[in-house]
């Protein structure tokens, strides 16, 4: 975010029963703050039974705390004394700062697959962002979300799309372009760096007209 100007920065994606809302919100708005408004926060409640539990978070209700941990996160980013009294986060009136640049708070995209997710994202979230799907299966969660958030009084064009985790193939980009999403993460893969600059030209050259 330093040495750019346009490119997104985000989370894919970020655990929210493994970590404290009073501390996340400063790191959230700290990234929010140096890339000038271009954070994007990926978020899930993760799938790991045993990484969550030894993390401090509640396995089987791991939905409802992260669906918490928003709702905390969004006090620390929109009020001055921000204060929240849930089951899983309870604190009294406090000060957070910095905050996030983008108004009113940095899109949340909610990750997953299960049946649940896209009511959820209608909810509570601003986007969607799968991993491992196929055009057609986001075709249908852009269906779905459009009867959804209709029904919820939403406008449907609130929430984006965005696909995480895909490779260099511009055919299926395009495929997910016109199923609805926004935005394809796509991936690469861990390497020393003259590679991994080697790698992102070739993506380059494989995915920009």
């Amino acid at each position: 975010s330093a040495v750019t100007t346009n490119l997104k920065l985000g989370t894919g994606i970020c655990l929210l029963p493994e970590r404290n809302p009073l501390l996340l919100a400063k790191e959230v708005a700290t990234l929010d703050m140096y890339s000038d408004g271009r954070f994007l926060f990926g978020i899930g409640a993760g799938w790991l039974r045993e990484e969550t539990e030894i993390m401090g978070g509640d396995f089987p209700h791991r939905w409802t705390q992260t669906r918490e941990a928003v709702e905390a996160l969004k006090q620390l980013w929109t009020t001055t004394k921000s204060e929240y009294h849930g089951r899983y986060y309870d604190f009294p009136p406090v000060y957070s700062f910095p905050r996030p640049v983008q108004r009113p708070h940095p899109p949340i995209l909610l990750g997953g697959m299960a049946p649940n997710v896209l009511k959820r994202v209608v909810t509570w979230g601003d986007g969607w962002f799968p991993n491992r799907v196929t055009p057609q299966e986001v075709a249908r969660g852009r269906a779905t979300l459009d009867e959804l958030a209709e029904a919820a009084g939403r406008d449907p064009a609130t929430i984006e799309i965005s696909i995480f985790g895909k490779g260099a193939d511009s055919d299926e980009l395009r495929r997910f372009e016109d199923a609805g999403a926004v935005r394809v993460a796509v991936r690469l893969e861990t390497a020393p760096e003259d590679e991994s600059l080697a790698e992102m030209e070739k993506i380059d050259r494989a995915v920009l007209p």
